[in-house]
This record gives C-alpha cells, structure tokens and sequence, in this order.
C-alpha cells in the first residue's frame, strides 16, 4: 500500500509518498510564501509521476488538518478529502504541530512545536517520545507565549523547540527556559510529510465527509462576526 500525506497548513508545502512498510518512496518540501491552491496539486502530480505511483496505487491519504494558516489548512483538507473520496480510500488527519514534533526523534525530553499566532501568540503543544512511538503530553493549544513558557519551566525538564518560526521567539525563550531550552538545526524546522505519513499509517481511519480542519481559534472576522450577533 502507498501512502499519500499532504501538508500545506503553513508557508512550508509538503507532499510525500511512503509505503506501509514505512519506506519513503518520494518527498517535495518548500519553505516559499507563494499560494499552495496553484502549487499543491501540482507538487502531488509531479511527485507520482516521478515515482511511477498511480492514483489507483494509493491505498491512504494522510493530511495535515492545521492549526496553521486558516486558507492553507483549508486548501490541503479539501484536496485531500476530494482524492479520499474519488478513490475511495481510507483518509487519515494528523495534527500539523504533532507532524512537526515528529522531526525530534532523538531528543531525550520534552519537544515543542510552535507556529507564530501573532500578539504574543503562538499554536503550540507538547509531545514527547517513548521508545519510537511519539506522544502527546499536552494537547494542541493557541496562547500566549509567555504564559506557555512559564508552564513549560515548573515541568524543569529540557525542551526541544522546533518550527520555522522559533527564532521569533527565541529571546523569549531563553531569557524565561535559560539552559533547559534547546533548539535544532534549521532543517528540523521545517515539518517532514514523510513524517505525517508515518504518523498516519499507525492512525485509524476518519469518515471522509466527518474529516474537518482544526483551526483550534476562530478566524478573526469569524469571531467579530459572532460577537456581533450576541
């Protein structure tokens, strides 16, 4: 069975073709601000192709369900859920955050993804391995940074901080972590579909009409909007 994963919740488009047995076929990954709705389907035509894998080859659909950009989130959902359901094949959603964590296999304590949510916010969650299996110690939340950091240090563990956006922070991060935070080299920052693909595989199915994005906040002309009718 091939296994598709798609990520477009961020500026980072990330489309990999992995087989069950966790071999990864093919990986495209960029790290541009251009619009993923004109790029991502190309970037999965192109990388089937050049892995000779057909669209009746593909046996899931694994995809990145945000946080993230809110229009990204959107564009790689619907994509993924359109391919699920002309081809009848299983689809599988995975936390993007949980995807990017996944890139701190080897690190021997806490990691911490983060996407930047603007006004001192950021998306954010805290995972931890156990032998190779990755866990989620605290769920996937937007708040402010500093709050998160000061719940970070009372744990008094070290924590990977991973994502393109860490060194937005990272003042931050040391003056309130000092020692017990520990950053990466810049190619962890960027989150690996082939990542999201394993991370799938291991993960039951969702009804592909019950599959939705996870935005964790309401967009912000969504929640002025809401405001209003009250």
């Amino acid at each position: 069975m091939n296994v598709l994963a798609i990520d477009t919740t961020n500026h980072v488009l990330g489309v990999a073709l992995v087989n069950n047995d966790g071999t990864v076929i093919g990986e495209y990954i960029t790290y541009l601000k251009k619009n993923h709705s004109v790029r991502a389907m190309p970037a999965i035509e192109k990388l089937m192709a050049d892995c000779d894998v057909k669209p009746d080859q593909l046996g899931k659909i694994v995809i990145a369900t945000g946080p993230g950009s809110y229009t990204g989130v959107r564009i790689g959902v619907s994509i993924a859920k359109t391919m699920a359901w002309a081809l009848n094949i299983p689809i599988v959603g995975v936390s993007s955050l949980e995807g990017l964590a996944a890139s701190g296999r080897y690190f021997d304590g806490f990691v911490c993804p983060i996407f930047d949510a603007r006004r001192g916010q950021v998306y954010t969650g805290l995972y931890q391995y156990n032998e190779d299996e990755l866990e989620c110690v605290e769920e996937d939340q937007n708040l402010l940074f500093s709050e998160w950091l000061t719940n970070l240090k009372a744990r008094n563990q070290p924590v990977l901080f991973v994502g393109q956006d860490v060194n937005l922070h990272k003042e931050l991060i040391v003056s309130l972590l000092g020692d017990l935070a520990c950053f990466g080299p810049e190619t962890m920052h960027n989150p690996r579909p082939s990542e999201l693909a394993t991370l799938g595989i291991k993960k039951e199915a969702t009804d592909v009409h019950s599959l939705v994005p996870n935005y964790i906040r309401l967009a912000e002309a969504e929640a002025k909007w809401l405001e209003q009718q009250k």
